[in-house]
């Protein structure tokens, strides 16, 4: 008796590229918003007296709700709840995040009462920044579910297909967003009057993303019904099969997991935060370049990265190695960070900025091109939700203190610099600082994650992870 054969909706590529496409645009336009205000750090400072210590605290906030354990229980409501409910919450909580930073930032709100009170309640920080942090930090929880819950989407429309190209473009897609931001936040600051327009503008495209995951939720759901009509899908899940919390107790005692995530916070703690004073450094390691110049040089940061990553995606698909691209996107990471520390400041040379920005994109398109879909080759698929959040929970621990621990090394750095005295005597809109000190702590977190990339590669070869072989069977 013959089996009857089933075409499912990832078998039809346009489906499977439409439902990736609409779930990228909803983390493109986080990625707009986490950023929105990294090229404005000197008018921030200018209009709402917000020194290095207080934007770096700003910038910590969106992670500290996820450090204090969030992103474990999105784990848990990813894996309990699935991808549509997980996905609509996240990004509910994104847009409800923005709206309050929104208003925090806005000229209006600093003439309230509250505001005032803010400033005076607790420690020594601008009302203004306060409320920003706060609705920082709800976005926060919303973009790191969201990333995860894209993920495991991914993984499940493009089982057994192209995970890791899909992957790929799906990071350049948010990646571009980057881009997009660092191109016109500076120039609608200046159309707007100051820095509330950007954050209005990104919040609105929040909106216009959560509209594309429900869209995404319809597709979804058609297709877990053709699973549950051919048998790969239960409507009721035995009991054996489903998540139990007991099951983080498997994540939690596995080597290879903590490699991955020790690797993550490594890298990212070297590439998220150095986001947000990039383009300050440029400004101060060439010259006292505009704001809006030197955030028109370091947008060109993630173009290396989206260029490259779905390329790579599409290698590791059909070759691997990509353990092996993990060690190379290390080696970049430490080379570019150091050139930015020591030879851009002693040249001021715009081509070395650009050259070095480009190939600090294409380390950031390396180490995640591979990481991510690595994840499931050493995860069982039924808590894969979970690992992802736990993984980016061991990595929000250090966004959230890396960025704080920079402002205050860059302030603390710069206590005794002449420069740096006489612009704030004079009330200079401009601040010179001195980036050396912040730069080589950058390059330290590279070091430390290539050391942990060559033991992931040897414990491969020692465990056979598969780390090394294609995805495309």
């Amino acid at each position: 008796m013959s089996e009857k054969i089933y075409r499912f909706l990832n078998d039809n590529p346009a489906a499977r590229w439409a439902a990736l496409i609409l779930i990228a645009l909803m983390m493109f336009f986080g990625y707009m918003f986490v950023d929105v205000m990294s090229p404005l750090q000197a008018l921030v400072e200018q209009q709402r007296g917000w020194t290095p210590d207080v934007f770096g605290t700003y910038a910590s906030a969106e992670y500290i709700l996820n450090v204090c354990g969030f992103l474990i229980l999105a784990g848990i409501i990813l894996d309990k709840m699935g991808i549509r409910f997980t996905g609509v919450l996240s990004a509910s909580m994104m847009l409800a995040g923005a709206c309050i930073k929104y208003i925090g930032i806005s000229d209006w709100f600093q003439t309230t009462a509250f505001c005032n009170w803010l400033g005076s309640w607790w420690t020594a920080m601008p009302g203004s920044a306060k409320m920003a942090a706060l609705g920082f930090m709800i976005f926060g929880c919303g973009c790191e579910m969201a990333g995860t819950t894209v993920s495991k989407a991914i993984a499940k429309w493009f089982k057994g297909k192209e995970m890791a190209m899909a992957m790929g473009i799906e990071m350049a897609i948010a990646r571009v967003g980057v881009f997009a931001i660092f191109s016109i936040s500076p120039i609608l600051a200046s159309k707007m009057g100051g820095v509330a327009g950007p954050v209005g503008f990104c919040t609105v495209l929040l909106l216009i993303g959560l509209i594309n995951f429900l869209v995404f939720c319809v597709m979804d759901r058609k297709f877990d019904a053709q699973l549950i009509e051919a048998g790969e899908l239960k409507e009721e899940k035995n009991p054996e099969d489903e998540f139990k919390v007991s099951d983080l107790g498997k994540i939690f005692s596995s080597l290879s997991f903590w490699v991955v995530a020790l690797l993550c916070v490594l890298y990212y703690s070297a590439i998220f935060p150095f986001q947000r004073y990039g383009a300050n450094m440029l400004q101060c390691n060439l010259n006292g370049l505009s704001a809006e110049a030197a955030a028109n040089i370091f947008r060109w940061f993630p173009i290396g990265a989206a260029a490259i990553t779905p390329f790579l995606g599409r290698y590791l698909d059909k070759k691997g190695k990509g353990a092996t691209m993990l060690i190379l996107g290390a080696l970049l990471l430490i080379v570019c960070h150091l050139i930015f520390a020591f030879v851009l400041p002693a040249t001021h040379s715009k081509f070395i900025a650009y050259a070095t920005i480009v190939v600090l994109g294409i380390s950031f398109s390396l180490v995640p091109a591979a990481l991510w879909p690595s994840v499931p080759k050493i995860i069982d698929e039924k808590i894969l939700g979970s690992a992802y959040c736990l993984i980016f929970w061991v990595q929000n621990i250090g966004l959230c203190l890396v960025p704080m621990l920079i402002g205050s090394v860059l302030a603390s750095s710069n206590a005794n610099n002449p420069a740096v005295i006489a612009a704030k005597a004079a009330g200079a809109d401009f601040i010179p600082y001195n980036y050396t000190v912040p730069l080589i702590i950058f390059a330290c977190f590279g070091v430390a994650a290539l050391l942990i990339a060559l033991y992931l590669k040897a414990l491969d070869a020692k465990r056979h992870l598969g780390l090394e072989e294609p995805n495309i069977k």
